[in-house]
């Protein structure tokens, strides 16, 4: 007879509705160069979506909040994420533009699931899957715009949101299933500057830092990009980014650090 034991019912629930919250109170990062706006609010909105692929590398430190168990560390590059993911991630951002004022909003979800090895004895191996969504969503205002340049500060909030599963297949004993996930919110302060470099190549410079210890310890970003505006309406992007966090939770202490190149396309409506 197979067992389920279900950790997370409420926790997915509660996933779900915070990243929803994230979506609708705000948005996040827009990672190419827009073209700077007249000063003034109540023109027509401009709607700027840009899918992208980000080829992460992961590095993750646990320190147990128990002296005696050692911390642990390991790093999962691109290539390793990509055989081990079981669905189709998404990662996009989409920002609207009035004025000097943008809601901008940033979204990945990551589902991966890898075999167990049981020695076939007490159960006949298993699987192990987990699925990673983070949100960011951000209230943006454009201080400064000049033909050349401009320079954006935000305010908003990041969800973080993790979901993990355990399927170990029937030997001595029955098949079991053990699901358990958690989420919490970071606020965050932004700044974003952007320069035109001529010839349709622009660079752009983005960078958040919040938690405060409100969700996470620290959690912080960066990213540069060198862009390229390559018909009217679409601009190309290729650069850097880095994602982390420092979460403490009462077993242990959390260590992310997620980085690598991002390529990305915006297309202006």
């Amino acid at each position: 007879m197979k067992r389920h034991v279900d950790l997370s019912g409420r926790c997915r629930s509660r996933i779900r509705l915070m990243l929803l919250h994230a979506v609708v109170i705000a948005a996040a990062i827009g990672t190419g160069g827009h073209p700077a706006g007249a000063q003034e609010f109540g023109q027509k909105w401009e709607a700027l979506v840009t899918p992208y692929l980000w080829m992460s590398w992961i590095d993750v430190g646990v320190n147990p909040s128990n002296r005696r168990i050692p911390s642990s560390s390991g790093t999962v590059d691109f290539g390793q994420l990509v055989e081990h993911l079981s669905w189709v991630p998404f990662m996009g951002a989409v920002e609207f533009r009035n004025g000097p004022y943008g809601v901008a909003l940033d979204y990945i979800h990551a589902p991966a699931r890898a075999g167990l090895t049981t020695r076939n004895i007490v159960f006949g191996g298993g699987t192990a899957g987990s699925t990673v969504d983070t949100g960011t969503a951000m209230f943006l205002y454009r201080p400064i715009t000049q033909p050349d340049q401009y320079l954006d500060v935000g305010l908003g909030v990041r969800v973080w949101g993790f979901n993990g599963d355990i399927a170990l297949n029937q030997g001595l004993l029955p098949a079991v299933n053990v699901s358990g996930g958690g989420a919490w919110a970071d606020p965050l302060l932004a700044v974003r500057y952007h320069r035109e470099l001529g010839n349709g190549f622009g660079a752009t410079a983005y960078g958040d830092v919040g938690g405060f210890g409100l969700g996470a310890h620290i959690d912080w970003q960066v990213v540069g990009t060198i862009d390229y505006a390559f018909k009217p309406g679409i601009d190309l992007h290729g650069g850097f980014r880095s994602l982390n966090f420092n979460q403490s939770a009462p077993a242990a202490g959390i260590n992310v650090n997620m980085y690598g190149p991002i390529f990305a396309a915006t297309f202006r409506f």
